[in-house]
């Protein structure tokens, strides 16, 4: 699967760029045990959603200085051997609260796509990819405060050597949202997580879901819910 690279923040301008592999075990060999029943609650409703069976999804490495504690998943749509959209979810949680967020959760995404060109010259194609994003949580009916993003569109084109290959047009969504917590400080983030699921099938081009059609996510276990 293609992974999304990229820099998220809690304010959808990017990730701070992870630690080394081995610095990363040294600290949540220190920290690995502390983290909140909350927390632990929400990243395992991620890991048990049931998403529709385009959508290949797997645990990375989280960032490491947005927040106390963090989970990071990365997923694409996948055609046969072609990846149609790719993103990263990550969810973020600080028990004291975060005066931006208004709350103690927050979920930060980059999603990408390759675009037809036709569709990439389409003046409104940024007003209508945000409302993707709007629309997935509001049809699956979850209650989210504070969203703020971005939707950029980039064009490449190709010269000398290179002038054989077909211009190409990309559209990368990046944002961040508060989930409502629910019963014991808990934010359905299984919900969320397939809606945003929704998101990068729609942004590839798929059709809706139909009724039934969805199959167990099983994440690899990289690593559990990290500490910072």
């Amino acid at each position: 699967m293609a992974a999304a690279q990229g820099r998220l923040s809690d304010d959808a301008g990017g990730t701070d760029e992870a630690k080394g592999a081995q610095e990363e075990a040294r600290h949540n060999g220190n920290k690995g045990s502390t983290a909140p029943s909350a927390f632990t609650a929400a990243v395992e409703a991620l890991r048990s959603a049931r998403l529709r069976p385009q959508v290949e999804v797997e645990a990375t490495r989280a960032p490491q200085r947005l927040a106390p504690h963090a989970y990071a998943l990365e997923a694409a749509v996948v055609d046969g051997d072609e990846d149609l959209a790719d993103g990263r979810l990550v969810l973020l949680h600080d028990p004291a609260g975060h005066d931006g967020w208004h709350g103690t959760f927050r979920l930060v995404t980059l999603v990408r796509a390759e675009l037809e060109p036709e569709m990439a010259a389409d003046p409104l194609l940024p007003d209508v990819c945000w409302s993707w994003l709007t629309g997935a949580l509001e049809a699956r009916g979850l209650a989210y405060g504070e969203p703020s993003g971005t939707v950029t569109r980039a064009s490449s084109h190709y010269f000398g050597g290179l002038s054989a290959r077909p211009s190409a047009s990309q559209i990368e969504i990046r944002a961040s949202w508060t989930p409502r917590e629910g019963l014991g400080g808990v934010p359905d983030t299984g919900g969320h997580l397939s809606s945003w699921c929704d998101l990068l099938a729609q942004v590839a081009g798929l059709p809706p879901a139909a009724p039934g059609d969805a199959s167990v996510v099983t994440l690899p276990q990289r690593r559990g819910p990290q500490s910072h």
